[in-house]
């Protein structure tokens, strides 16, 4: 597969139009930007991820479903800002994202961190830093070369393992929800069991903040079941678009 030229997909890249010149019975052919297939990646239990570029823009869909665009990435940044702009004058702030993605919510991270913090990004799919770091797609090649960014290859669940009241704030975005449609072990991070995991990694006062698509009012029920201050707040995918997505942004209780 050549992921620089990319392949067309499925389809007609033309299509004829009426010219206003001619009659009915005359056409002109108009190109249509074609929808590229870029590449795939698979996750350790499977799940296929696909890369499409389409007019400059770049989705990541799974079985057919968008899991994250280049289009739409306000409620992204949203989630960095609101959970890292507290730190910002925090000496040596940690940080946990959980999901690389396209790159957004790091870039956003790093914008309001100060210079002596440390960011680690859990991604398990190797195919997602591949594409991120490649100079032919402009996404996130320069965020992961931040000095100040330790990329972790593995699962989030074994970083949050690790990393027992290491971390400041943690952002999970590492599916479209509660209801996993990637990885089936990311479901595990939005029960209590993983929840409690998370809150485990944090130091007191810490920030543990989820990425969802849908309203979780039961998922917002089960921190609140846990002990943390939940806030549930929508935010635009775009700022020129309806459509919202949802940030869980928790806080521990100050000892």
């Amino acid at each position: 597969m050549d992921a620089a030229r990319g392949i067309a997909f499925a389809g007609s890249t033309r299509r004829q139009v009426p010219s206003r010149r001619a009659s009915t019975d005359f056409y002109r052919i108009v190109d249509l930007k074609r929808v590229e297939r870029l590449g795939e990646a698979t996750a350790p239990d499977g799940t296929v991820l696909t890369l499409f570029r389409h007019d400059g823009n770049y989705t990541l869909r799974v079985a057919g479903v968008e899991l994250m665009s280049t289009r739409r990435f306000l409620s992204e940044e949203k989630l960095a800002e609101r959970v890292c702009r507290p730190l910002a004058d925090t000496p040596g702030a940690c940080v946990l994202i959980g999901g690389l993605g396209f790159g957004f919510t790091l870039r956003a991270a790093l914008r309001v961190l100060p210079a002596d913090a440390r960011v680690t990004v859990a991604e398990i799919v190797p195919g997602v830093v591949e594409w991120n770091r490649n100079p032919e797609y402009p996404l996130a090649a320069a965020e992961l070369a931040d000095p100040r960014v330790d990329l972790r290859l593995a699962d989030v669940a074994d970083v949050l393992r690790e990393g027992r009241g290491a971390y400041d704030a943690i952002m999970l975005d590492v599916d479209n929800g509660a209801e996993a449609l990637t990885t089936g072990g990311n479901a595990e991070l939005y029960r209590s069991r993983g929840v409690r995991l998370a809150m485990a990694a944090l130091r007191p006062g810490g920030r543990l903040a989820y990425w969802s698509a849908e309203e979780e009012p039961e998922f917002a029920a089960t921190l609140r079941r846990a002990g943390l201050l939940v806030e549930v707040a929508r935010v635009r995918a775009h700022a020129t678009l309806r459509a919202r997505h949802t940030l869980l942004l928790a806080q521990l209780p100050a000892k």
